[in-house]
């Protein structure tokens, strides 16, 4: 079923669309997968043997992977490609 100036599939393509673009962005913030460096992958300072074993496939060192977890990225609520009544809600 359509609706207004839309195509047949149209919402159901909307809806698709935005379930595959939320379930990307999920699985890029997956935890570290592969082995575990050494040495931090931003300064360069040794990972503790402690922190290697802990966290599997860590790449940063405790410092660093605590400044990139205090940045907070913002996203925006909007659907993008949704209709205009889907951004009035």
């Amino acid at each position: 079923m359509a609706g207004g100036w839309a195509r047949d599939g149209a919402v159901s393509e909307q809806i698709e669309a935005s379930i595959s673009d939320e379930l990307a962005r999920m699985q890029a913030q997956k935890g570290p997968i592969g082995e575990s460096l050494t040495h931090c992958a931003e300064c360069e300072e040794p990972i503790p043997e402690k922190r290697r074993h802990a966290v599997p496939g860590v790449k940063l060192c405790l410092d660093c992977q605590q400044e990139r977890d205090g940045t907070y990225k913002a996203r925006s609520g909007i659907n993008r490609r949704g209709s205009k009544d889907s951004q009035l809600k």
